[in-house]
C-alpha cells in the first residue's frame, strides 16, 4: 500500500471524528501556545532590561562603599561611609580607561513651589554626570564646575518633578523651588525619559551639585558612590580592574585584605537581571510544557480507542493483502497529523497571545523563531511516541480474530 494512500484514509478517519479529533489536539494546542507565550515573554524581558540598561549607559561603571555581599547582609556603618571625596580624586587623576567620572550623594525629600509639593529624590552630582547617565537637556543649562566648587543653590529637574510642582504650565527655567526647604534656582529641565523596565521613573529626580547636598541637605562628608563611564563598552571590564586597583591603593588594602568597595559595569547588571530572567523562562516553559506531555497521553488514548473500535476494518485490511507494516503506518500517520495540525492551531493561538500580552498588558514580548521550530519538532516527536504503541498493537493484530471481534 502506498504511502500517499496511508494518507488519504488517515486524513478521511480524523475527519469523519471531527470532534473528538479536536478534543485530542486541545492539550497540543494549550501546550504550544504556551510554550511559545512563555519564551516570548522571556526573551522580551532579557531584551527590554538589555536595552534599559544600556540606555543608562552601556559604558557605565558604578562604584559603592561597602564590600559586595549577598544575601542582605548588613555591613558597619564605617565601612558604609568609606568612599570620600580623596577616592573620587583618585580616579579622576589616576585612571586612563574612564572618559568621565562624577561623585554622587542622594537623598529623598519634598520639592516645593508655593502650594504645590511633590516627594522626590535628590542627587547630587558634577557636570559630568550627564554624559555618563546618558541624558540630555529639554531646556535650560547644567550647572557648571564654579557652580560645584560654590556649592551654589542650582538644580536641574526630571519632567516629573516639573509636572507636580509646576502645575499650569509654567516655564520652570529660572524659578525657585525648595527642597525640604532649601532654596534652589531651577537652571534645566532633562529631557523625558519614561519608567525603566524596574517601574521606576527616571523622571522624577532633582540633580544639583554635590558639594550644596553634602553640606546644605544632608550634613555629610562622604560619598554614596562614584559614577563613571569607560573610553568604550569594550574596555569597561579592564576599567572596572583598573579602577579596583586605585581604590585598593588608596584604601591602604595588603593583597589578603577583602575590598571595602564595591565596583560594577552595566554588563554585569545585564548579564546578571539576564540570568534571573532567563531561569524563570526555563520555569514557565516547564510547567507550560505540561500541557504538551498531557496533549501527548490524550492522543496516546484517542488512538488505543481507536484501534479497539476500528479492529474490524484492521482485519479486513489484512485479509485483502494488507500488511502488519501498512496498518502500523496507517495508525503512526493519524497520530503525527493530530499533533502536528494541533502545533499549527497552537502556534497561531500562541502568537495572537503574544500580541494580546504586549498590547493590553504593556509586557514586553520577542517571538523567538527557534522557539516555533522547536514546538513543530516535539509536536511530530509527541505524535510518534504516543501514536506508536496504539499503532503497533494494531498492526499486531491476528486477522482471523479481528474478523470476529463485536
Amino acid at each position: 500500500m502506498r504511502l500517499l494512500n496511508l494518507f488519504k484514509i488517515a486524513t478521511k478517519a480524523i475527519i469523519l471524528n471531527k470532534t473528538r479529533t479536536l478534543l485530542t489536539m486541545l492539550g497540543i494546542i494549550i501546550g504550544v501556545a504556551s510554550v511559545i507565550a512563555m519564551l516570548a515573554i522571556g526573551e522580551g524581558s532579557k531584551e527590554s532590561i538589555r536595552t534599559t540598561i544600556s540606555a543608562m549607559g552601556s559604558n557605565m561603571i558604578t562604584i559603592k562603599a561597602g564590600a559586595d555581599v549577598r544575601g542582605g547582609v548588613r555591613q558597619e556603618a564605617s565601612v558604609m561611609e568609606s568612599l570620600t571625596l580623596s577616592d573620587f580624586e583618585a580616579i579622576k587623576e589616576s585612571a586612563t580607561l574612564l572618559s568621565y567620572s562624577s561623585p554622587v550623594v542622594d537623598g529623598r525629600g519634598q520639592v516645593i513651589n508655593g502650594s504645590n509639593n511633590w516627594p522626590s529624590s535628590i542627587y547630587g552630582v558634577n557636570p559630568e554626570y550627564l554624559n555618563i547617565k546618558v541624558v540630555d537637556l529639554q531646556s535650560g543649562s547644567m550647572f557648571t564646575d564654579a557652580d560645584v566648587y560654590s556649592a551654589s543653590k542650582v538644580a536641574v529637574i526630571g519632567q516629573t518633578v516639573v509636572d507636580n510642582v509646576f502645575p499650569d504650565g509654567q516655564d520652570p527655567v529660572g524659578q525657585m523651588i525648595r527642597f525640604n526647604n532649601i532654596p534652589f534656582k531651577v537652571i534645566g529641565v532633562l529631557e523625558e525619559k519614561g519608567e525603566n523596565t524596574f517601574g521606576q521613573d527616571q523622571d522624577d529626580v532633582v540633580i544639583a551639585p554635590y558639594t550644596t547636598v553634602q553640606k546644605r541637605i544632608l550634613a555629610i562628608d562622604h560619598l554614596n558612590q562614584i559614577m563613571a563611564s569607560a573610553v568604550s563598552e569594550e574596555e569597561a571590564p579592564d576599567a572596572v580592574l583598573e579602577v579596583s586597583n586605585i581604590l585598593r591603593e588608596q584604601h591602604k588594602l595588603t593583597a589578603s585584605d577583602e575590598d571595602n568597595f564595591t565596583v560594577r559595569s552595566m554588563e554585569e547588571l545585564i548579564s546578571t537581571f539576564s540570568s534571573t530572567s532567563e531561569m524563570l523562562t526555563i520555569l514557565l516553559v516547564a510547567v507550560a510544557s505540561i500541557s504538551l506531555l498531557i496533549g501527548g497521553i490524550g492522543i496516546m488514548n484517542i488512538m488505543y480507542v481507536s484501534v479497539k473500535e476500528r479492529t474490524k476494518e484492521i482485519g479486513l485490511r489484512m485479509a485483502v493483502g494488507g500488511k502488519g507494516s501498512d496498518i502500523l503506518m496507517q495508525f503512526l500517520i493519524e497520530a503525527i497529523l493530530i499533533s502536528i495540525t494541533g502545533g499549527v492551531l497552537g502556534v497561531i493561538l500562541g502568537l495572537g497571545a503574544t500580541v494580546f500580552i504586549e498590547k493590553f498588558l504593556n509586557w514586553p514580548t520577542s517571538v523567538a523563531v527557534y522557539s516555533i521550530v522547536i514546538s513543530f519538532v516535539v509536536c511530530a516527536v509527541t505524535g510518534i511516541f504516543f501514536g506508536w504503541y496504539p499503532a503497533r498493537k494494531a498492526s499486531a493484530l491476528d486477522p482471523i480474530t479481528a474478523l470476529r471481534y463485536e
